[in-house]
């Protein structure tokens, strides 16, 4: 288990004055990032093997938003590798130590050279440790899509949506999704599958639909298939 503590700042807030979806998934992101630096396994060492672990799907589950100046602790461990395959829960405490924010993760193991998933050896996952899985109700991979959907503005990938991986950057395809929807709401649940990566240059093409329970919406390439799918509850 590895974790670290911070603040709610103001940069990382909305309207509400609380945690913003965007920057509590950035946490996460932080989180496993940083045990990766630390157990010697960081961005540069992955990428002088031509590797990197690539995230291809998050459940999210927001209990409570944090609210500024909220002192926080943020945790992540990995719960099983299989095959190309590695899970990994993260979680937000409070001060009283209540966790108010969970997450499933899966990743996937590339070899960046040739854009193609590969098995991790011993050496690329002994150094994180395991720990059970967290109690939560986990969906699963495959989010259904909608059979009515509405065409949105296309939008051009900017730098600021690129990541040391030269992809747009996880946590960008839910702020994409989060700007074709009411500013007002706070979601509990946000699921999202990662289809392929864009990159500078690509264009988005957003769909949207919104059913009884949730709203979705599909970030495709202009031939309509998906980079990434957002469900919202």
């Amino acid at each position: 288990m590895y974790e670290f503590n911070s603040r709610v700042r103001y940069s990382e807030i909305d309207h509400h004055g609380t945690l913003t979806l965007p920057a509590l998934i950035n946490y996460f992101q932080d989180c496993s990032t940083f045990q990766s630096e630390d157990v010697g396994l960081g961005t540069e060492v992955l990428k002088a093997e031509k590797r990197a672990w690539i995230l291809s799907y998050w459940q999210v589950i927001a209990e409570r938003y944090p609210a500024l100046g909220e002192r926080i602790t943020i945790g992540t461990f990995p719960t099983e590798f299989k095959g190309l395959f590695g899970n990994r829960n993260f979680y937000i405490k409070d001060e009283s130590g209540n966790m108010i924010a969970k997450a499933y993760s899966v990743w996937v193991f590339l070899d960046t050279e040739t854009g193609r998933p590969v098995r991790p050896e011993e050496k690329d996952i002994k150094p994180y440790g395991m720990g059970e899985a967290l109690d939560m109700p986990y969906k699963g991979r495959k989010i259904s899509l909608p059979e009515e959907t509405e065409a949105l503005e296309a939008f051009p990938v900017r730098r600021y949506h690129i990541d040391t991986n030269e992809h747009v950057n996880n946590c960008q395809y839910v702020q994409m999704a989060l700007e074709f929807l009411p500013a007002d709401r706070q979601f509990r649940q946000i699921r999202v599958e990662y289809k392929k990566s864009a990159v500078l240059g690509d264009v988005i093409y957003p769909k949207r639909s919104r059913e009884e329970d949730r709203t979705v919406i599909e970030l495709c390439a202009e031939d309509g298939s998906p980079y990434a799918v957002v469900e919202l509850k």
